[in-house]
């Protein structure tokens, strides 16, 4: 593994979800900064932090420095040429595991596609700063200029669009094709180790790879499943994750796009995690989805590894969704397969008559302000 610094924020699930993002890219943090605020203007961080990661960084000599936020291109460069070494911020580093994740074909172009956008907007400033004379070889693009090397990258970009235009077209023919033969579908969404993979081994008997790591899945598997003599169709996805920018949703749209398409949404929900960290995935989610143009009465919240946390502390944690008004809440244990059996009632019985529960059509948008705020 790469030794790598860690730059991320000043609290304990900000840590573990950068620490697990460094682990999936195959990166060993071998220290770590804290700080709470990470969006100064030159340099991310201010000049006596910067000061004191030069001497961490001449002394422990990694060979990345990871930033966990979003850092526009001059911040990047500024860091870079202070010290001397490649500076990987929390876009570049996602898109790092979305290679190393991707197998299918479609994920592969999906990543690449992520990767021009990425660099796109990257472009402008790297050749600003050839053209000044200021090109270190990690941002160095030789000496095309402007017009040239952005050009090329629209036109990889509209090539990569429209293979993937081919394969959504594909994609709607499979689902003209279940429809015609009466098959109900069911996705799996959420937030990335939520156990959205390990629900899908349980509910179907697969044996889908499964682990504590970020972005196990990235292609979507989709698996017949039986409830009550009737077939159903049920598709794992891949997770959400927080600051996800547009264009990765975007890049990911004709995977994603199945989630508007789908007759069920299972959001699943780590309930064991901190209040904070609930909240904070909660509400990433619960955006991703509204940008995705999901409608929010084909969601059933599936509230995992219930198995972990006494039944009062769920009763809470869910009061503090806003979800006690809900009619398709339920916890569940995918490792154990606690309440698995009435989660296939649950949908069993919404499939049939969605009409015959008082729904709250407008909580979600109740939850996106409480969160948004």
């Amino acid at each position: 593994m790469k030794s790598a610094i860690l730059i991320t924020y000043d609290q304990e699930d900000s840590i573990n979800e950068a620490k697990g993002l460094c682990d999936a890219a195959g990166y060993e943090v071998v220290h770590i900064i804290q700080q709470d605020y990470l969006q100064k203007p030159k340099y991310g961080i201010s000049g006596g932090v910067l000061e004191r990661l030069e001497e961490i960084a001449d002394k422990l000599r990694p060979e990345v420095i990871i930033f966990d936020e979003i850092l526009k291109p001059s911040q990047n460069y500024n860091l870079a040429s202070a010290l001397h070494r490649e500076i990987l911020d929390r876009e570049g580093l996602i898109l790092e595991i979305f290679e190393s994740r991707a197998s299918s074909a479609e994920s592969k172009l999906q990543v690449k596609l992520a990767q021009l956008r990425y660099e796109m907007a990257r472009a402008k400033e790297k050749v600003r700063l050839a053209n000044m004379g200021e090109q270190p070889g990690f941002m160095g693009i030789g000496k095309f200029e402007v017009d040239v090397y952005y050009n090329d990258i629209k036109h990889r970009m509209q090539t990569l669009r429209s293979k993937l235009e081919k394969a959504g077209k594909q994609r709607e023919l499979h689902r003209q094709g279940r429809k015609r033969l009466g098959f109900k579908t069911i996705s799996l969404a959420g937030y990335t180790s939520a156990g959205k993979t390990t629900l899908f081994n349980k509910v179907t008997g697969e044996s889908r790879a499964q682990s504590k790591e970020l972005f196990t899945t990235l292609t979507t598997t989709t698996r017949r499943l039986t409830i009550n003599q009737e077939p159903f169709l049920i598709a794992d996805t891949v997770g959400f994750i927080s600051k996800l920018p547009a264009y990765m949703i975007d890049a990911f749209k004709s995977t994603l796009e199945e989630l508007t398409y789908t007759d069920i949404i299972l959001l699943v929900i780590d309930i064991s995690d901190s209040v904070f960290e609930l909240k904070k995935k909660f509400s990433s989610c619960m955006r991703t989805l509204s940008e995705l143009g999901v409608e929010q009465d084909k969601i059933i919240y599936v509230l995992n590894k219930d198995d972990l946390l006494k039944h009062d502390e769920i009763n809470r944690k869910i009061n503090i969704l806003n979800l006690a008004e809900n009619k398709k809440v339920i916890s569940v244990s995918a490792k154990t397969g606690k309440n698995v059996n009435e989660l296939k009632k649950l949908i069993k019985n919404i499939t049939m008559s969605q009409n015959s529960y008082n729904f709250n059509r407008n909580s979600f948008e109740g939850v996106k302000e409480t969160f948004d705020n």
